[in-house]
């Protein structure tokens, strides 16, 4: 009796797809209610409220830059469930993994942004970040050795996804190295670090192309996904990327 549940327990992936959605939304929610404005007693005059919304700037840097992580990791989940035909009860539980690390990063930049000078902080958060991306990588490759991936998915899609996990992730880890030295420099590298992985997509890449002429599926056309595959004969062409 144990065994066929776990043979039937989560299969539907669409409310896993809900579940991510709104743990996201709160996440990215706390994050600015953790920003916390000058209190009116410290404030006398203009020039005091622009000194004390400058000394938020640190606040202010990790809020932007766990937000767009945030972001990233949401695309990248919700780009695996769109290619992912059914689920099963391993992919249910490496996925509630994932968002319960999600769940951690406003914690990990609260304590980030009170302590951005101290290692601990630095690497609690890269921590923060390292551990989804694991998972979601683990995410993927799971799917596609259980044969979850929808059948009429092109192997160069599969293995787009899995390269742009890991370059993401070695990025981030290089990032974190860097706190060894400074500790804003392991804090802005990654403004840079994020937008390395499209330059690889910068290059002429596979595209497919409909009857009409428009691309359908352009491999590696978002940061740590791709767009929805769709199935037919068209034929595969190598033409420049479109504008991003």
């Amino acid at each position: 009796m144990l065994t066929l549940y776990n043979r039937i327990q989560g299969r539907n992936l669409d409310r896993l797809a809900a579940l991510s959605d709104g743990i996201f939304a709160v996440a990215m929610t706390l994050l600015v209610l953790d920003l916390h404005i000058p209190s009116a007693a410290q404030v006398h005059s203009e020039r005091e409220l622009l000194l004390a919304l400058g000394a938020m700037g640190p606040q202010w840097i990790v809020y932007g830059m766990s937000f767009l992580t945030l972001g990233i990791f949401w695309a990248g989940q919700q780009t695996q469930l769109n290619h992912i035909r059914e689920g099963n009860r391993d992919l249910t539980w490496i996925n509630l993994g994932f968002l319960f690390a999600i769940t951690l990063m406003p914690l990990s930049t609260r304590l980030l942004g009170e302590f951005i000078n101290l290692r601990i902080a630095v690497g609690i958060y890269w921590l923060n970040i390292l551990i989804p991306g694991v998972m979601l990588y683990w995410s993927w490759t799971h799917a596609i050795h259980a044969d979850l991936v929808k059948p009429d998915m092109p192997i160069e899609i599969r293995k787009s996804i899995c390269r742009r996990v890991l370059i993401a992730q070695s990025l981030y880890a290089a990032g974190a190295a860097l706190c060894l030295i400074n500790t804003w420099i392991s804090i802005v590298a990654p403004a840079y670090m994020i937008h390395v992985p499209e330059s690889f997509a910068s290059v002429e890449r596979p595209v497919i192309l409909g009857s009409n002429g428009h691309i359908i599926i352009q491999c590696g056309g978002s940061f740590m996904g791709v767009p929805e595959v769709a199935a037919g004969s068209e034929a595969l062409q190598s033409v420049p990327p479109a504008s991003m």
